[in-house]
């Protein structure tokens, strides 16, 4: 493969020049595929001789998620390409040397080194040389690049219709209303890269995509199987919530114990990627025990696998955006003030729902101590609002032109004071960029509604909840619930 994409020369190893090691890594893929992949060591570069700049833009799980729900609901043909050896291709302007990899020195000639052209997995500046090569690539073939969203290409010219690209490193889903214009932009492609045609898509950053009529349901059971496993699990009884109503994990004041530390880390992490997936009703929870990472307690590794215990009854659960509905673009926000007893940190919480399924969800801690609950949602408005904004700019790059998009609070104080900008004693103090939310409130990008607050859905984002309050909230974040299940 190497030599096929005329990716090295072998050369003498120039006087006085680090040779990068090497190694192979072997994988097996979900779908069962074997491979072998020759890696740099590329720990041993040197920056500023093997490498300068090293960042290369990725995109988000949430963008995934609002495509395919504007997918659904305008009924795209979607269809899914897999790069084969994708770094391959990205050019290098470093000077490289690399040792021979083991099994594969050239007979006579074993104290020569490669001198490479192109990437190799392991570099450093790998990913950076693929994407600027993808870019021009991809502009060579008449897509643009949106502005919002690094990993959104779309391809539209006059009498045609247009064909969006969304784009993960090697992995990439074409959705278009004309399955021809796909087609034919598949075999320009065909002339660049070799590439794998998934069809239609089974898998997406390891989340299954199932098309049911006009719906399309995520969901990452595999995944969890796997993290069930890991966790040894496999026959462990379920429960009914993330975590015991009302919980709250205390700071650890013991010394850090490293070995509890990997455990619960590989365990946390696991869970916060199936929280970005496909799995908003775990989003309190995962991020709660999160923030004690560098320190965890056995407490602390007990309620990780608590949530497991939970994923375990619910493991066939998906993400459901129904295309049928004609459901647009509503967001709710909601806050719990003070609610860290240690810091008296306010937790933060909203979703963004469109096609009757979340495509954003947010859990966190507010940055700075407020003084009242107005305040404390008076920020989170702010937050989902800037929320709000980057997707009006994402569609309106993509040709759709959107109306005031509400957003649901439960504190009638905040809403007042977003959709009155006056300076009040109450508000005065509030750190400048949190007024944001007035600006989209007076340009009417935004409109601001208010929900009871035992009605508000967000709420689920804010704290541990009991089962009835929890299961009812969970019924309306697009989660389909099957028969059998908790």
């Amino acid at each position: 493969m190497l030599q096929k994409h005329k990716v090295f020369e072998l050369v003498d190893c120039p006087q006085n020049r680090k040779v990068i090691k090497n190694r192979w890594v072997f994988d097996v893929k979900s779908d069962g595929c074997k491979k072998a992949h020759l890696v740099a060591k590329g720990f041993s570069q040197v920056k500023g001789l093997d490498f300068d700049q090293v960042f290369s833009p990725v995109m988000r799980f949430e963008t995934v998620h609002l495509m395919l729900a504007v997918a659904a609901l305008e009924n795209w043909y979607i269809t899914g390409l897999d790069v084969q050896s994708a770094y391959l291709y990205g050019k290098l302007d470093e000077e490289i040397y690399m040792e021979q990899p083991e099994g594969f020195a050239v007979p006579r000639q074993e104290h020569k080194v490669l001198h490479f052209w192109c990437a190799l997995y392991g570099l450093k500046q790998a990913g950076l040389a693929w994407w600027r090569t993808l870019d021009e690539s991809l502009k060579e073939l008449g897509f643009e690049r949106l502005k919002s969203e690094a990993g959104i290409f779309f391809y539209k010219k006059k009498g045609t219709n247009i064909v969006i690209g969304i784009i993960y490193v090697d992995d990439a889903l074409f959705c278009s209303p004309n399955k021809a214009v796909v087609d034919a932009i598949k075999v320009q492609f065909m002339r660049k890269w070799e590439f794998r045609d998934l069809g239609e898509p089974n898998e997406f950053l390891r989340m299954r995509i199932t098309h049911k009529g006009c719906a399309i349901h995520l969901d990452q059971c595999v995944y969890l199987q796997k993290v069930v496993e890991r966790c040894g699990m496999l026959n462990a009884k379920s429960t009914s919530t993330p975590l015991p109503a009302g919980y709250y994990a205390a700071k650890n004041t013991e010394p850090v114990d490293v070995d509890l530390r990997s455990c619960f880390q590989t365990v946390i992490g696991s869970l916060l990627y199936l929280m970005l997936g496909t799995r908003p009703d775990i989003a309190f929870a995962v991020t709660h025990l999160s923030r004690h990472a560098a320190n965890p307690s056995q407490d602390h590794l007990n309620k990780a696998l608590y949530i497991c215990h939970y994923l375990i009854g619910t493991s066939t659960y998906s993400l459901v955006y129904n295309g049928g509905s004609g459901a647009g673009l509503i967001a709710c926000t909601d806050s719990d003030w003070g609610s860290d007893p240690t810091s008296c940190l306010s937790q933060t919480g909203f979703y963004l729902k469109l096609a009757d399924g979340l495509i954003s969800w947010t859990s966190r801690a507010q940055k700075t101590i407020v003084y009242s609950s107005t305040e404390a949602e008076y920020m989170a408005l702010s937050d989902c609002a800037r929320q709000v904004t980057w997707i009006r700019s994402f569609l309106g790059e993509l040709g759709y032109k959107l109306k005031a998009i509400p957003i649901c609070g439960d504190n009638q104080g905040s809403i007042f004071m977003a959709s009155n900008p006056v300076t009040e004693p109450r508000s005065k103090h509030i750190d400048i960029h949190y007024h944001g939310i007035c600006e989209s409130v007076m340009k009417g990008n935004v409109e601001l509604f208010f929900i009871d607050g035992a009605e508000n859905p967000a709420d689920l984002l804010t704290k541990n909840l009991s089962r009835k309050k929890f299961a009812k909230f969970r019924a309306q974040l697009g989660l389909q619930f099957p028969s059998g299940s908790i």
